[in-house]
């Protein structure tokens, strides 16, 4: 099992990689960064480098050696990018669907296709879907999200590189907040985070904190106002 050290889950399974940058959160990716030191490794998963995107059914039937987890579905990219059939992100789901023992969170920038491709998929209970917000120019995200058939829905505000005073939390289960990390990262400001945290309290949605962020997320930690937030939704399925 791939097991991950992202504090909101426990394992991860990348049935795709590669991916292409969209909006603001993609500027430092994650996921890039670590593409390339895979490649560079040899590994031959990411041969092809970031920004093609690869499907790999050889790992299709990975969670189903697993003991039972929190699964981050495609860390390493997008399941919903435009250039992942649809047939494929059904076979996906047909695994995830053939799984109840597992909770699988996938997160998607490319809201418009998730809600085009909603209505083809199986949600079964243990699927969390969630879409990344950064900042106020794409919180059109979370109504497309709001019109799938998830049954577990999520926000990723994270990179948090704007303030979200407004945010729809109508039919939301769960907000992750986080700070951009890296060498040269965009600053979070207290207020926005407290001001969301806020929100969620007023609308009942469990509300966890990963990260303040900057070039040292270690020692920054993840306390705000002196207390760790890591609550789960009511809906969650923890081992």
């Amino acid at each position: 099992m791939a097991e991950s050290s992202i504090e909101w889950t426990e394992a991860t399974w990348n049935p795709t990689t590669g991916c292409t940058k969209i909006s603001q959160g993609c500027k430092f990716c994650y996921a890039e960064v670590m593409t390339k030191r895979l490649q560079a490794m040899g590994l031959e998963k990411y041969s092809s480098g970031f920004k093609k995107v690869v499907v790999h059914p050889e790992v299709l039937d990975q969670p189903r050696k697993w003991k039972p987890s929190v699964i981050f579905v495609n860390s390493m990219s997008d399941l919903f990018h435009e250039d992942v059939p649809l047939s494929f992100v059904q076979q996906v789901f047909k695994v995830m669907n053939e799984c109840p023992q597992h909770t699988f969170q996938i997160l998607t920038k490319r809201a418009e296709r998730l809600e085009e491709l909603s209505p083809f998929l199986n949600w079964t209970p243990n699927i969390w879907m969630g879409v990344s917000v950064e900042d106020d120019a794409v919180t059109f995200r979370i109504e497309h999200l709001m019109r799938t058939n998830a049954v577990v829905k999520f926000l990723s505000l994270e990179p948090l590189i704007g303030p979200l005073p407004n945010l729809n939390l109508n039919n939301i289960d769960w907000v992750i907040v986080g700070g951009e990390s890296g060498r040269n990262p965009r600053p979070m400001r207290a207020e926005w985070v407290v001001d969301i945290q806020t929100q969620c309290e007023s609308a009942r949605v469990a509300f966890f904190f990963k990260q303040w962020g900057g070039r040292n997320k270690k020692a920054a930690g993840r306390e705000l106002n002196g207390k760790t937030y890591d609550a789960m939704p009511d809906k969650a399925i923890i081992t």
